[in-house]
């Protein structure tokens, strides 16, 4: 076989791999983690779908890029080896290329910035809100407050593993025994801190990750797209327990968050003041 055909068929046998790269790089049908999961799970919230965009379209040029770069190495090692050609070349520089080999990648890195910031942006400034949640981080587990409803709090504890039923779909390490209702369609503030040690609130599916502080009252927003169940877990290693802070969401319609609502003030309404102690902050 000739240099120009082994070096069609290596160059035909990247692309598939790139291709198959590509593939398994996006974005996992599920809302919780899977093992050996690749990808981001699938967006249900306005913030987690920017950046889901924004990460696709980084793979492809990442692809593209690394792709081109092996494709240089290949041509120079065929091209110009030894045996090829036994007089090196004394080509000292190309003022051309050089400009080229410049002025793309500040091309590329300009086209990456742009949508980068937008999503920067997008999760730093706050839109107003429809409802407020507060989210208080203890070692292990979290304690919730709607006060647009009537002052709704509540503490979500993780199910023990020996109690767990696969067959209702429950998941080990991220069942709780109060579930985090929220409506669909809604923007939504949540209000972070934490009573002990730092603590970080994050839903992968809404896009949001936070810290939780002690004295510090943290703030973010998302806004769900999807009706359904969605994991999250502590993400800042807060001790021994860490592991077992998982968050459970369940979103619902409006209507349906409305007459949960209504049941909840009766179940949960004497909680507010024994349960939930959250920094006492005004925001503007």
């Amino acid at each position: 076989m000739s240099k120009i055909g082994l070096f069609s068929v290596m160059m035909k046998k990247l692309i598939l791999s790139l291709l198959a790269f590509v593939a398994i790089s996006s974005p996992a049908l599920a809302d919780y983690p899977h093992s050996w999961g690749l990808g981001l799970q699938e967006p249900a919230g306005v913030l987690m779908q920017q950046m889901s965009d924004f990460h696709h379209m980084l793979v492809y040029i990442i692809v593209a890029i690394a792709a081109f770069v092996l494709a240089l190495l290949i041509w120079v090692v065929v091209r110009y080896n030894a045996k090829a050609n036994p007089v090196p070349s004394k080509t000292t520089h190309n003022t051309l290329l050089e400009v080229v080999w410049t002025v793309i990648p500040v091309v590329i890195l300009i086209v990456i910035a742009v949508p980068s910031f937008k999503v920067l942006f997008s999760q730093g400034r706050i839109p107003q809100a429809e409802m407020t949640l507060k989210v208080t981080g203890y070692q292990w587990y979290w304690g919730y407050e709607y006060p647009d409803q009537g002052g709704i709090a509540f503490n979500a504890n993780m199910i023990p593993e020996k109690e767990i039923d696969p067959s209702k779909g429950q998941k080990r390490l991220l069942e709780t025994d109060n579930e985090l209702v929220l409506p669909v369609d809604t923007v939504i503030r949540v209000q972070i801190t934490a009573s002990d040690v730092i603590h970080a609130w994050t839903v992968p599916a809404f896009g949001v990750k936070k810290d939780a502080m002690p004295g510090r009252l943290n703030e973010a927003w998302f806004k769900i797209t999807k009706p359904g169940i969605y994991y999250g877990q502590c993400s800042e290693i807060c001790g021994n327990g860490h592991a077992y802070m998982p968050i459970k969401v369940r979103a619902v319609s409006k209507e349906e968050f409305a007459t949960w609502a209504a049941e909840a003030k009766t179940k949960f309404g004497s909680n507010v003041n024994s349960n939930i102690t959250i920094a006492q902050t005004e925001v503007q």
